[in-house]
Formats: C-alpha cells, structure tokens, sequence
C-alpha cells in the first residue's frame, strides 16, 4: 500500500476509507471480521509486531495487547464486506519522522497486516485493497455529525439496499440490527460493554458533539443533502 502524507496534518479530523481491489470483498467470514477488527486495536501502537508472534505464539487476549502510545485517536468506524470506513485525529507531531506521519503509519501497519493475513488464508497474490487509502477532511462539526450518522448507518445497506437513496424505512428495525452489528462502533455509542470500545477514543471527538445522542444519527444523515453519499465517499458506495 502506497503512503500518503500530504494534507494530514495535527488536530484535525479525517475519514479515512478504503475497499477491496476490484470491488471484491474483503470480508469473507467472521473470522475475517474479527481479524480486522482486532487489529484496528493492536496496529494503533509505535511498537512493531507480528500478530503470530505477539499474540497467537503469546497466547494472550489481542485486547490485552500493550499497545503503549497510540499511533491516532479513532472516533468512528464500521467494516462492510468490500469496504471500510474510519474517522481519526492524531494529536502528536513528534512521534514520527517527516517521511511518515501517524496516519500514514497506521494505514500502512493495518493494511499490510491484514493483506499478509488475507492472502495467506485464501492462496492469493497481488494487491487487495485498490490502491492507497483514501482520506477526507473533516472541516466543520455538523459534516462531522453528519459523516458519524453516514458510517454509522452504512451496515442498514445489508438489510434495506437503498436507504441512502430512499431513507430508512423502518428506523425500529434499523436501531434493533445496528444493535447486534458487531462491526462498527455504534456498540460502543449505545452504551453496550465490550471489549472492541479500546479501539475508539470518546475524549477525542469534537466538543460540541454529543455522543450520547445516538436517535439524532436520523437527522444528521439529513444534514448535508447536498453532498449526499456520492459525494462523501467518491466512488465508493458498494
């Protein structure tokens, strides 16, 4: 995976997003979930590894990793079965060279684990994900509630297709599923205990924003019509 450093910078917010090389998935069982998963905890560290050899051959829980400093703060994030989507914030200038900034440096750590891992479990070669991961500013609070609510819901398209053309048609419905979806952090929000809340940070969301809140995911979704899906994540919608 390629290495992007420009127009990250300190103290702001990015969603950062990515999918399968070809629109292929990525996600092939639970097991591929949780890999996933679990290493969007442990690659959010300075400290190298290799899960085999620090978690596997250790035989410990991934979740009782000692991470030490974390790489960036994650405030959001959902896996789907070709793509994902993560919202971060890193705090620290100092903590790489110019040549990798912080996200660049967990991007590549989370990427190229996972990819080693994939392609081992399934006899493949070549690039899995399509290209460098993609990243977005997140300027002002209410694209930031907004971009919250689009990741947050995004899992609704295995359930209803076209809620983000058409609305949510059962909003009961959708809270009941999002509540047994363990691949995103809506959990987390909803104040169900878990051990995948290490992977997000609470302290570093915006001030103004108010986490608690979860029913107002409905409106702002609504927030920015005008940019819609298409225009938040580019081409990728599958």
């Amino acid at each position: 995976m390629g290495l992007r450093n420009s127009n990250l910078v300190e103290k702001e917010y990015y969603h950062i997003y990515n999918r399968g090389n070809g629109k292929n998935k990525i996600f092939n069982s639970k097991e591929n979930y949780d890999r996933f998963t679990k290493l969007l905890y442990i690659c959010n560290s300075e400290k190298s590894f290799k899960f085999r050899d620090s978690i596997i051959d250790q035989k410990i829980d991934a979740w009782d990793f000692d991470r030490r400093e974390p790489l960036v703060e994650i405030c959001a994030w959902v896996l789907m079965p070709n793509h994902f989507h993560i919202i971060l914030i890193f705090h620290k200038s100092d903590l790489w060279s110019k040549k990798h900034n912080p996200i660049t440096e967990f991007m590549r750590k989370l990427s190229t684990a996972y990819a080693m891992y994939f392609n081992k479990k399934y006899n493949r070669t070549g690039s899995l994900f399509e290209g460098k991961f993609k990243s977005k500013h997140i300027g002002k609070d209410n694209y930031f509630n907004y971009l919250f609510s689009y990741i947050h819901l995004n899992p609704i398209k295995l359930i209803q297709s076209d809620w983000k053309e058409n609305g949510i048609k059962n909003k009961k419905e959708a809270i009941s599923y999002l509540t047994d979806f363990q691949y995103s952090s809506f959990q987390d929000f909803y104040s169900m205990s878990r051990k995948e809340s290490k992977i997000i940070n609470k302290s570093s969301l915006p001030e103004s924003f108010k986490y608690n809140h979860i029913n107002e995911l409905f409106e702002w979704i609504n927030s920015f019509p005008q940019v819609g899906p298409v225009g938040t994540v580019g081409k990728l919608r599958s």
